[in-house]
């Protein structure tokens, strides 16, 4: 049995954070606002994940009104929902996911967060497909306000 998910997330630049993607930092001026490290990726493949795996959402399993989530690495949330996706019997095919941002210019981290991402889902990096895309600086992350991600994940029984 084949299941897909989706996974939707945004998060808004703020001064004074530092930006994570893909487990990795990212050197830019401004990071992302949000309860953990808003890690804007790994938030829409946990929600891929787990549609997939019928699982719910992200905020359901780490709601931003629990304290114990504070500023904590997203990295955590994804070897979780990894964890749970195994233990109601799937595995992962792979990941497909879009990251929609003006600035700063992604491609160059692509290959990084590649291998982060399979080193924390413990899976190749084959089975991960990432990539970066603007607007055309139309919309909210056409004006540099935030990113935003699309992301899918085929799961097998």
């Amino acid at each position: 049995m084949m299941r897909i998910g989706f996974g939707y997330d945004v998060h808004a630049f703020a001064e004074g954070r530092e930006l994570w993607l893909g487990g990795i930092r990212i050197d830019h001026p401004q990071g992302l606002m949000g309860h953990s490290d808003a890690d804007v990726l790994i938030h829409a493949i946990c929600d891929a994940l787990f549609g997939a795996a019928n699982l719910r959402d992200i905020g359901y399993h780490f709601p931003d009104s629990d304290d114990k989530y504070a500023n904590l690495k997203s990295k955590l949330f994804l070897h979780h929902a990894m964890n749970m996706v195994k233990e109601v019997g799937f595995q992962l095919e792979n990941i497909d996911a879009t990251i929609v941002a003006e600035q700063p210019k992604l491609c160059p981290y692509i290959p990084e967060m590649k291998k982060k991402l399979a080193e924390i889902m413990g899976v190749s990096e084959n089975d991960i497909s990432l990539k970066a895309t603007t607007t055309e600086k139309l919309g909210f992350t056409g004006r540099g306000e935030g990113v935003a991600v699309y992301a899918v994940a085929l799961l097998k029984k």
